[in-house]
């Protein structure tokens, strides 16, 4: 309703502004530093008195008086040295709200976003960092297609690259395991396989550092991989897929669900690499480098992408040995995106999600039922940790090499810290420290030397110790019932706890703050809405309905009670779901939707605790009370919803 309304009074200024002055720049409105200033101020008699050569308090007492009567604002002040404060309608304005204003349209476009996350390597188990990256992803989805945009979600699997040739070398090498033994323990459900897969990774690294030798094993590994034939391929499209499946079960256990996932084998088998190779060959993006350390390889000069700063070396995009690297198969990939390789995948589709949702895989044989089409966005965000900015980069300078400098701009890093472990959950995650990492603010985790924490292990423990509370506060009801009820806070607290801080920084985890009931946590936003639904539940109790409010309260009585100002700044607040919705869209930074939340179920709490609603002696002032619960409960929820949190039946 605010971010409606916001809109209108811009087109409005707008077009008196250009009728009056010919002004053209866009109009922005401001937020009052006190709510005494009104709703909203708007600075253009700033901007127009360089224009005009006159004080801007006398441009913005002009625009005042000539501007006249506007839908929604029931006055407009001059205040300092030219600022114009609006205030609101209020009874117009919870009239429209009690009524439910007519449901929102988005003009029709075809431009698709594509959002591309997660991105695991298939060779083990998902950890604590891959599960930041999938709730930053899957929430800034959630946020675009609730302002309807057209969205498609990736997750690139890396199936062909160092991390799986790894884990081929450790059953092929250190274990002495078959194509067919190890098709049988990923087939097997007592066999963790992506689990096993881990503890295998980190062998094969303890094992090149103390065998340097052994690395060749990892090259002709990678090399047999990407021709696609024989045991050693057969043996890495067995451990990536089931891996990969591993991972599928991992994100859905947290609410995130995928359209397609590409392939880099299919990126090698369909020639889109070559394609690539050929584009950037052509237009001398690359070239072969005869001699120094990089001699035999197709390189991209460092001028390209680092602005010739001293130092920056040629990167390196097709090895001396033939094989590809990460950045070159990216720059395929990122053209694919746009629709500019001229090239597509075959699709197959892979599964259904237990809510209906399908999701598509890569194939390098036509598949036996149609796909819809993929690809051809028009802006692209790669969601990947801030440690990648550099290859990131380096795509978008392949992009402009080619020509293509509007799809490069719109070729989106969505950058990320990493997550740490506070030391007090390392040690309840079992990790033995030293009394000098016990004092530091963060423990770091490394998955290549086994010292990572599972995704699943993760959100077990959560599990685990919501179960804990939930069981203790309600005895009576059934395992199963308590469990999900746990599940719902378990995951409403990982994900908000993965959001409430901005992506520059760094996260360190922390069981105890992330499940409590108190402060900026999932948890606490949850429990509003459970405070909010037992209003309406007491009320029930009592054989009463909720009340027909826009029979009972007419833009008198909600002018009368919204006299009283607390009740007004919590229906505002309430109100600004989607301003803040556009302004994360606007600044690429989900956690203003979590900070929405906390902050409109901390005004929702002290709203409950000052003024007992079911007991109210006045019946208008009851009423309202009730509608005015009632609408912030369902801004609550759907804030959540599209945090990817749901709300359980008590806590």
């Amino acid at each position: 309703m605010f971010h409606r309304l916001e809109q209108d009074l811009t087109r409005i200024f707008a077009d008196y502004l250009s009728a009056r002055y010919g002004w053209s720049a866009p109009v922005s409105f401001e937020q009052p530093r006190q709510p005494e200033f009104g709703e909203l101020a708007l600075p253009v008699a700033f901007q127009l008195a360089r224009q005009l050569r006159r004080p801007p308090r006398a441009i913005a007492e002009e625009i005042v008086r000539e501007i006249g009567a506007v839908p929604g604002v029931s006055a407009l002040e001059v205040a300092g040295s030219g600022y114009i404060n609006l205030r609101f309608d209020r009874a117009r304005y919870a009239r429209q709200l009690v009524e439910g204003p007519p449901p929102e349209t988005f003009p029709p476009s075809d431009e698709k976003i594509i959002v591309e996350h997660t991105n695991i390597n298939p060779n083990k188990a998902a950890h604590i960092g891959h599960l930041r990256n999938a709730v930053l992803g899957d929430t800034f989805v959630r946020i675009l297609r609730a302002r309807g945009r057209n969205v498609e979600v990736q997750n690139y699997i890396d199936n062909t690259g160092v991390q799986v040739a790894d884990v081929v070398v450790g059953f092929q090498r250190l274990l002495g395991k078959t194509p067919e033994e190890v098709a049988a323990m990923a087939a097997d459900p007592s066999c963790r396989f992506d689990y096993f897969c881990w503890d295998l990774y980190a062998r094969v690294s303890a094992h090149y550092a103390e065998h340097p030798q052994a690395l060749a094993w990892r090259q002709q590994a990678l090399e047999e991989i990407e021709r696609g034939h024989g045991d050693t391929a057969r043996m890495a499209a067995i451990v990536s897929d089931a891996v990969m499946h591993a991972h599928l079960a991992t994100m859905w256990r947290i609410g995130v669900t995928y359209d397609v996932l590409p392939r880099e084998s299919e990126i090698l088998r369909l020639q889109f690499w070559a394609t690539a190779f050929e584009l950037l060959r052509e237009r001398g993006a690359i070239y072969y480098e005869t001699q120094g350390k990089n001699a035999g390889c197709w390189v991209m000069p460092a001028a390209a992408f680092a602005g010739e700063q001293e130092g920056e070396d040629s990167k390196v995009i097709v090895r001396s040995n033939g094989t590809v690297t990460y950045v070159g198969k990216d720059i395929a990939y990122q053209l694919w995106k746009f629709g500019l390789l001229g090239k597509d995948f075959y699709y197959r589709p892979l599964m259904v999600y237990p809510d209906g949702h399908r999701v598509w895989v890569t194939a390098d044989t036509p598949g036996d039922e149609p796909a819809p089409q993929f690809g051809h966005g028009k802006r692209v965000y790669n969601v990947i940790d801030s440690r990648q900015s550099y290859l990131q980069d380096i795509v978008a300078a392949g992009l402009r090499a080619l020509g293509f400098e509007k799809e490069a701009e719109n070729s989106i890093h969505f950058a990320y810290e990493m997550v740490a472990l506070s030391p007090r959950c390392a040690a309840e995650l079992g990790f033995d420290l030293t009394a000098e990492e016990r004092r530091r603010a963060f423990v770091e985790v490394s998955g290549r030397k086994g010292l990572g924490v599972k995704a699943d292990d993760l959100i077990d423990k959560l599990i685990e110790k919501a179960l804990e509370e939930v069981a203790s506060r309600h005895p009576e009801d059934p395992p199963e019932k308590q469990r999900a009820v746990a599940t719902q806070i378990a995951v409403g607290a990982l994900r908000y706890f993965m959001l409430k801080y901005t992506r520059n920084a760094i996260i360190a985890f922390d069981f105890q703050e992330a499940l409590s009931f108190e402060g900026e946590t999932g948890p606490y936003v949850q429990y509003a809405v459970v405070r909010a639904r037992s209003i309406f539940r007491k009320l029930e109790e009592r054989g009463e309905q909720r009340p027909d409010y826009a029979a009972e309260l007419d833009a008198a009585a909600l002018e009368r009670q919204l006299r009283h100002e607390p009740f007004w700044q919590l229906l505002l607040m309430a109100s600004k779901v989607d301003a803040v919705l556009e302004r994360a869209i606007l600044m690429g930074e989900p956690a203003h939707v979590a900070k929405y939340a906390f902050q409109l179920a901390q005004a929702f709490n002290n709203f409950y605790h000052e003024y007992p609603i079911l007991s109210e002696p006045d019946r208008e002032r009851r009423i309202f009370l009730l509608w005015l619960a009632d609408y912030v409960r369902s801004q609550l929820e759907r804030t959540l919803g599209v945090l990817g949190i749901s709300c359980p039946e008590y806590m």
